[in-house]
Formats: C-alpha cells, structure tokens, sequence
C-alpha cells in the first residue's frame, strides 16, 4: 500500500470530466481528494474507478465545513460505504466516530485517514495525540485568529514525526497559511492545496503550484522563515518572487505571507515562528519601525538567526532614486502622508530633487501647486489598492497637469485609476510592478547575503 502523498488536492471542478482530466495529469507528489459532499448526485464508486482508485474519498458534514447536511447522516456513510466499492487507496473518516463494521472490513486494501475539525478557540491536538483512534494517518484543522498561533502547531508536528505517526496539522484562515506551508519542515506528513484550475475548499487554502513552486514539499526544519508584513495581501507577488530566488540561490529559506494589520500582532510572529527576515508594508511601515527601534518609515528587515536584533533599511528609497535618475529634473508632488509618501520624500531630497507633499491632513490649495509647476507626481495614497477606488485628488491632479511630464504609481496592480489618467495624459509613466520589482531585487539580495547560515 503506498504511503500517502504530501499534497492532497480536493477536486472542486462543476465538471467531472474536467476534474478527471486535472487528477491525472497531478504529479506523484500529490493526491486527488473526491468530496462527495460537492457532488451529492453522482454515483460514489464510479468517480473512484474513473481515477483508478489513486484517490482519497472525502464526505464533508456541514459543521466541518462541508455541504453535506447535518442531519443527513445516514445518507453520509452510505455515500462512503458505496465509494469503497471502487476501492480507493484513502478514505477520510471523522476522528470522533467508532469504525462501522463495512469500513473496517475494507481497510486491507483502503488506508485511513482520521480527521477533526476543532471549532474556532479550541486547541485540542496535544491531548487528542495522547489517544489516538485506529487510522493510518491524522488530520486536525484548528483556526488561526494570530499569526503566532501557528506556532503551536510546530511541537506537536515534531513529536509525530519522531514517532513515525503520519499527521497533518494546520490552522485555517489567511492567518493560517504558514502551518499549512511549512508542513515538512515542521515534521507534517501531508497538507492540503487548492486546484490550479479551480477554486479550493477553505480560506487560507494556496494552490498546487504555487505550494509546489514554493518548494513547501521540499522544506525540511532547518529552514529559515522570511515574509511579508502587511493587508491585504491576496495579490502580493512577494511569495513568488522572493521564493524564487532562494531557490536560484541554493538558500534554506522559504518567503510567505504574513497577514496583519497589527504591529503588536506582527511582532509576536517575529519571535514566534522565529523570523528571519520580512519586507514591511501597509499599513506597518511606520509602527513596525518604531516597534524594532528602527527610523520609520522602514519596508526591511532582517537578522542573522533567531535572537538577533533585527536590522532596517528601506529598500523602496532605492527603487524610486533609481528611477528618478531617468526623469526630468525639477519639483515633485507627492501625494499622501504614509509610509510611502515618505520613502518617496526621502528619495527625492537624496536625490536633490524638489517635494511637494500634498495629503489629506496637509494639503495644497490648487492655486499653490498650480504656481509651484511640479515636472513629475507620485502616487503614494492607497488608492489603487480596491477595483472600485478612484483617482486620488482629481482636483489637484488637474491644477498640476498642465506643467507634469512623468507619474510614478506605487500602488503594484494593473490599471488603477492613476496609472489610466496618466496614461491618458500621454505622460511618462513608472508603474508599480517595475518600482516592486526594483526594490523587491534588494531585498532579496540582503536576505540571500544576511539571513541564517
């Protein structure tokens, strides 16, 4: 029988056809999961046998976050006991309840997974690992409601691993996401990743070839944690771009996101997870900073191992000095009053360059930054961030356009309002992905050169 592959995969795709197709083309890492709660019309065994039993069968109760009805649950373990007519390598069966006699006939040819689904606040793993039900594997999702929350899950990954007991052990929710992807560093023996082609089943849950690009199945505990501090984070390409290059670099460590708008929260998962290094973004660059000691506003930091006192630098001055160097010369307006908008203030006076800084608390009038003839603008608000945000002080913008040649959007998403005016204006623009790309090449070169051995 073979042992259970390191990513199982749920197969949520509306067409069966189309999720048959997907499970076969899966490298051997991972395994197909077929949740017969997401598909209650159709026949158990025959979406087994049209996987050639390399499947793991799933019946999901609505309170552990399935579809199949509660009060159903009759209906349930008939669903499952009709599946293992096709003979599936693993079914999936709820920690908590006694083995009926169908299923436990079927396990010389079906391996079986055990798993619970803790209700938000409870962490039970510790003692549930002290009497373990009769299974082949182990399964316990908690919620993460911290990033340091993960941290309680190293412990018991470890000890399991030591005992030879195959366990996963994560927490759910974009808190989560680290115990889900440091898995086999932490001694996990499987984790659970979306489909590439399809949505996945829980929040929190990243999909297979992003965990696999990642390099998740491949972490091992001497692995160092570095990540982005910031929200939203749902599309920072930190992760991939950061990942990527430890990996061209031959360097044990894994970059992840770090979701909180919390300084207090984000300082916690420092010393919990331990950290090694971390870019700083909205809404952290300046408390974080005043947190470690550090000038704000900061967007890097880093330490050599666990213990040290971090260092800082902002990495975001560098980026746009770099391309102020090709923009024509003369005053700047600069929009907002962030972390941003001072990173950018920074770089224009290293630069010998004139700012006009213009935000909400202290603003110009437009017959000021009419006079003052600005030659470029910067957009640092957060507007960009959401699809419906419009264009940050229209009123502003229009007293400067006579006199503006260039714009710079820091905001790293295509087509934000900013990047269409001023593309409509026929100015020279430096948009947010070549600005990230700029400073995200420093950081990663000082957490390739400073962090860990």
């Amino acid at each position: 029988m073979p042992q259970i592959p390191f990513y199982i995969v749920p197969l949520t795709h509306p067409d069966w056809e189309e999720a048959r197709l997907y499970a076969k083309r899966l490298p051997h890492e991972a395994l197909p999961e077929v949740r017969l709660d997401l598909m209650p019309g159709a026949d158990p065994e025959r979406l087994v046998d049209s996987l050639k039993r390399r499947c793991v069968v799933t019946c999901r109760r609505a309170a552990d976050g399935g579809r199949w009805p509660d009060d159903d649950e009759a209906g349930r373990l008939e669903a499952l006991r009709t599946s293992l007519r096709g003979r599936p390598q693993w079914i999936d069966f709820e920690w908590d309840l006694e083995l009926p006699p169908w299923l436990d006939a079927e396990l010389s040819h079906t391996r079986l997974i055990r798993s619970v689904h803790a209700a938000p606040g409870v962490f039970d793993l510790d003692s549930r690992l002290g009497q373990l039900p009769r299974g082949d594997a182990y399964k316990w999702v908690g919620h993460a409601a911290r990033l340091s929350d993960n941290a309680r899950i190293k412990a018991p990954l470890s000890w399991a691993r030591e005992r030879c007991i195959a366990l996963s052990a994560f927490l759910m929710g974009n808190k989560g996401i680290v115990s889900r992807c440091l898995q086999a560093a932490w001694g996990g023996a499987f984790t659970y990743a979306a489909p590439d082609n399809a949505e996945g089943t829980a929040l929190g849950q990243i999909r297979l070839e992003t965990m696999m690009s990642w390099r998740c199945h491949r972490l091992h505990s001497e692995h160092g944690v570095c990540g982005v501090f910031g929200s939203p984070l749902g599309h920072s390409p930190g992760p991939d771009f950061h990942n990527l290059r430890f990996k061209r670099a031959f360097k044990d460590l894994v970059y992840l996101p770090l979701d909180t708008d919390d300084a207090l929260e984000a300082m916690e998962a420092l010393d919990a997870l331990p950290v090694l290094g971390a870019s700083v973004t909205m809404p952290l660059k300046e408390e974080l900073a005043e947190r470690l000691g550090a000038t704000p506003p900061i967007n890097t930091i880093w330490r050599r191992a666990a213990g040290d006192a971090f260092s800082s630098a902002n990495t975001d001055e560098t980026a746009l000095a770099h391309f102020l160097k090709k923009l024509q010369p003369g005053p700047v307006l600069v929009l907002g009053g962030g972390g941003a908008a001072k990173a950018s203030i920074a770089a224009l006076e290293k630069c010998g360059r004139e700012s006009l800084p213009h935000s909400r608390r202290a603003p110009l009038s437009v017959g000021e930054v009419a006079r003052l003839a600005p030659v470029g603008v910067v957009q640092a608000t957060s507007l960009g961030m959401g699809e419906s945000d419009g264009l940050p002080f229209p009123d502003t913008l229009g007293a400067a356009l006579p006199t503006l040649l260039w714009a710079v959007e820091w905001v790293n998403l295509n087509g934000t309002a900013f990047c269409e005016w001023a593309k409509a204006a026929g100015l020279r623009l430096v948009g947010g992905a070549e600005l990230f790309e700029t400073q995200a090449e420093a950081q990663s070169q000082i957490f390739v050169r400073e962090c860990g051995g």
